[in-house]
């Protein structure tokens, strides 16, 4: 072997030692976790990586066939995330599994535990409205007021307890949205509320919200709720008041004036949260086919381009 050979061998291992030596140092750590994030934001979870990495901004994504469940795409979609108000899914479907639409209900000082700048329906104490508005309220502004009283009645009632505090009536609740979920074979979820504010305990996966729209999208009310653009509080509803509340529903893709509108939309439920960013589970209906997508972590503009990206992608699957 040639002297400078040798000598090029000898430099490569001793770069290599240092490399394995620098590697197992505590010190490293901050770097080594780095690197890790760069790897799988390079290299994320999914079955098409070209289309996942240079098409989506979200962190995480999929696309399901609403009928069979079949999995047309995914992007990191069993990552636990924050899913702020996508969350109300599960308070709605439980709403309307265990309530009568046409029931009326007063409203507690439950809607009165707000917190700076959440989304509420402008609810208030002592307000009647029936149960399927309550639902709207819920659904079409993403009302946290609504998403409180929703389980402070289901929580009382639940518990044969119609003098439960407030907060005991919340944990009841919040327990039945967990018997649900496990139900429904999710891995990656847990309720602490709700309504999706932050809370380390409180997360879900893109797949686990694909099972839940899907779950939902089986009741015929639920199915009707989240494809209303508009709906009022009627004065039959509000009692002697007689004040009309307007509700509009946040979903762009469902609104024909909107710069983000697709054509077949169906729903189902934004979210956001600065920990969240902007989520939005979708469905949308082509040739008879139905699709749901999920979006968790993406920006304000983003999250509806990567919703229309996910359903013109899916529906091109179907072909």
């Amino acid at each position: 072997m040639r002297a400078v050979e040798k000598k090029r061998w000898v430099l490569l291992g001793v770069v290599m030692a240092v490399g394995v030596w620098f590697w197992a140092q505590p010190a490293a750590l901050g770097v080594k976790q780095f690197l890790k994030s760069a790897l799988t934001e390079l290299r994320p979870d999914t079955d098409n990586p070209l289309f996942a990495h240079y098409e989506l901004g979200a962190e995480a994504a999929i696309v399901i066939d609403q009928d069979t469940g079949k999995v047309l795409f995914f992007k990191n979609d069993q990552e636990r995330k924050a899913p702020a108000s996508t969350t109300k899914m599960m308070t709605a479907l439980l709403g309307l599994e265990r309530k009568q639409g046409n029931e009326t209900v007063e409203v507690g000082e439950e809607v009165l535990l707000k917190e700076p700048g959440e989304s509420t329906a402008g609810l208030w104490p002592g307000q009647q409205i029936s149960w399927y508005q309550l639902i709207e309220a819920l659904m079409l502004p993403s009302g946290n007021d609504a998403a409180r009283t929703i389980a402070v009645q289901i929580g009382r009632e639940a518990s044969g307890d119609p003098d439960m505090s407030i907060d005991e009536a919340m944990e009841v609740f919040i327990r039945l949205m967990n018997e649900r979920a496990e139900e429904l074979g999710l891995r990656n979820t847990h309720f602490n509320n709700p309504h999706g504010l932050n809370d380390p305990d409180h997360y879900s996966s893109a797949y686990d919200l694909a099972l839940i729209a899907q779950e939902a999208m089986k009741n015929k009310h639920f199915r009707a709720i989240v494809r209303t653009t508009y709906a009022e509080v009627t004065p039959a509803s509000v009692g002697a008041q007689g004040d009309v509340s307007g509700l509009v529903n946040r979903n762009q893709l469902l609104q024909k004036g909107s710069e983000y509108y697709y054509e077949g939309a169906t729903g189902i439920k934004t979210g956001f949260t600065d920990e969240a960013g902007y989520c939005l589970v979708s469905s949308a209906v082509r040739d008879g086919r139905h699709l749901i997508a999920v979006v968790l972590h993406s920006t304000s503009n983003k999250v509806w381009k990567d919703s229309h990206k996910l359903l013109d992608f899916g529906f091109g699957q179907l072909d």
